[in-house]
């Protein structure tokens, strides 16, 4: 109840309690995010204060409302607030996830990936589209190129990455520079003036044929021991292969490491893309960047030069433009894909076919620096329907 005999608050005091009020998914006050917009306060106490939404459905709206309220009620001069509600211009938004994107990197806690290596998880919809095939090539590719690459297999029930890599010798633990706590240290392979490091949890049992019967939190865990306990040493990239979709890992992922880039792997297949666009989706609501997309298997050549789209056409360019991604590359069906992968020697190490050829293209534009930053969704809303209409693909 407001107190008639105390004069209302200035703009200023407004402005300062309005601080107090957290955006629960952004993580930061809403003025500092830019959220409240012009204020207005009137003799006989009402407070009118104009709150810009990063999409006009946002679902916690009516949080907002009642924590704003809540805190400028505590005014004894304020006898009523008002606010307008309005919606943020792509500029505006892209302002915001910026902010939220340096407020999860400020609140993460430490880990053992240097700071200087690029982190790019490699993920997808569903499996079966090639994820771990295309991650084993990059690293090489980048490899290759002088970089030293680190690996880390994250698909902890799925495993391939040592076979593929060509990598099978069990991972050691040993104190490193008098630090007390062992570190498990990588197993490395040389490509080229390149070097490899990789942690999988293939590397600790007995055999691949292994099957590793873990629930979600013991996924989570060991993901955070690889990021926590391993003696990277100095890497240019970082390279995590994603198990497919969107549950534990990913989510811990994005809370261990919120600097992460996600490149998105699709095939040409309708399906596909449409399952994809939810590791969109969880990019978007973790504020992870996302640098891309990749088709795999986009076609098949015969050898007369036919060109068959066994899986269909379109998909990567489809979600591209529905995430507001760059298509980094297509990488067409090769039987050499797959022998490389089951002996360990991937296809761009030194193949010389189209699919090595565009392998290696995507690495360089990685290397390059060409890949740009997708736009972030804002206001992680909890329907794909909502992530649609703040890319502006429906209409609010």
């Amino acid at each position: 109840m407001a107190d008639r005999t105390v004069a209302p608050p200035s703009v200023d005091e407004v402005r300062n309690l309005l601080r107090s009020v957290i955006d629960p998914e952004l993580g930061a006050n809403i003025v500092d995010l830019g959220m409240a917009g012009e204020v207005s306060v009137s003799e006989t106490g009402l407070v009118t204060i104009g709150v810009k939404l990063t999409i006009k459905g946002c679902p916690l709206r009516a949080q907002i409302k009642n924590d704003i309220e809540s805190r400028l009620e505590t005014h004894p001069g304020v006898t009523k607030v008002k606010i307008e509600w309005g919606e943020m211009t792509a500029d505006e938004r892209s302002d915001v996830m910026t902010k939220a994107r340096w407020n999860a990197r400020e609140t993460a806690s430490d880990t053992a990936v240097p700071t200087s290596a690029r982190v790019m998880a490699i993920a997808s919809g569903k499996g079966g589209v090639g994820k771990s095939s295309v991650t084993a090539n990059l690293a090489v590719a980048l490899a290759a190129e002088g970089n030293v690459v680190g690996v880390l297999d994250a698909d902890i029930w799925g495993f391939s990455i040592p076979r593929m890599l060509g990598m099978s010798d069990r991972l050691e633990a040993r104190r490193i520079d008098g630090v007390e706590k062992p570190r498990i240290i990588p197993n490395e392979r040389t490509i080229g003036t390149g070097l490899l490091k990789v942690v999988s949890t293939g590397m600790l049992v007995e055999d691949e044929e292994t099957a590793l019967m873990w629930r979600g939190l013991m996924l989570t865990k060991a993901v955070e021991q690889f990021l926590n306990d391993v003696h990277w040493g100095e890497l240019d990239f970082l390279l995590i292969d994603m198990p497919p979709g969107t549950g534990d890992v990913q989510m811990g992922l994005a809370r261990m490491l919120p600097r992460t880039d996600l490149i998105i792997v699709t095939t040409p297949a309708v399906s596909a893309q449409k399952v994809a666009i939810r590791a969109a989706d969880m990019a978007r609501r973790s504020f992870l960047r996302v640098a891309g997309v990749i088709e795999n298997m986009s076609h098949f050549t015969c050898e007369h030069g036919n060109v068959y789209p066994l899986f269909g056409e379109g998909g990567g360019t489809t979600l591209a433009n529905d995430i507001g991604a760059e298509l980094l590359g297509r990488i067409p069906i090769e039987n050499a894909v797959a022998h490389g992968s089951d002996t360990g020697e991937p296809i761009a190490i030194s193949g010389s076919s189209p699919a090595a050829v565009s392998i290696r293209d995507i690495a360089r534009k990685i290397i390059e620096g060409t890949v740009p930053v997708a736009e972030m969704a804002g206001c992680s809303a909890r329907l794909l329907e909502s992530v649609e209409v703040a890319l502006g693909k429906k209409p609010v």
